[in-house]
């Protein structure tokens, strides 16, 4: 049986509220799951200790069996160390867009032709001395 640790959804429309549990891997995502090992409310404060609850043994216990952990909850994992940080590489990630590098490029070039402005004065004023 394939088994993973997984969020299951609950709550009212636009009011989320999941339960992470350890599941078979072929139930649907809100279904059947064999044991329900904590909660994540993502409405509450990121620095809230109410926003996610777990029974770290039990998540233990089914990694030791052979769960396999969902990428949502690895973090979560990760957060409180139970399990190492992964490394994860997405390089375009972080790179600005197309207009905002051309944006960039222009502000670089005004800052730059107001430094030489700035600059030619003062070489006048050096001359004259």
């Amino acid at each position: 049986m394939a088994m993973k640790i997984r969020l299951a959804r609950g709550g009212s429309k636009k009011r989320p509220f999941y339960r992470i549990v350890a599941a078979d891997s072929r139930m649907p995502r809100d279904g059947r799951f064999i044991e329900k090992l904590g909660t994540y409310n993502p409405l509450l404060p990121k620095d809230s200790e109410d926003r996610v609850k777990m029974d770290v043994e039990r998540v233990q216990y089914w990694i030791g069996e052979g769960a396999q952990v969902t990428d949502r909850v690895s973090r979560m994992l990760e957060a409180a160390g139970v399990i190492e940080k992964k490394t994860r590489s997405n390089p375009n990630k972080g790179t600005p867009g197309k207009k905002a590098q051309d944006r960039a490029d222009a502000k670089a070039e005004k800052a730059k032709a107001a430094a030489e402005a700035a600059a030619a004065p003062a070489e006048e004023v050096a001359a004259e001395e």
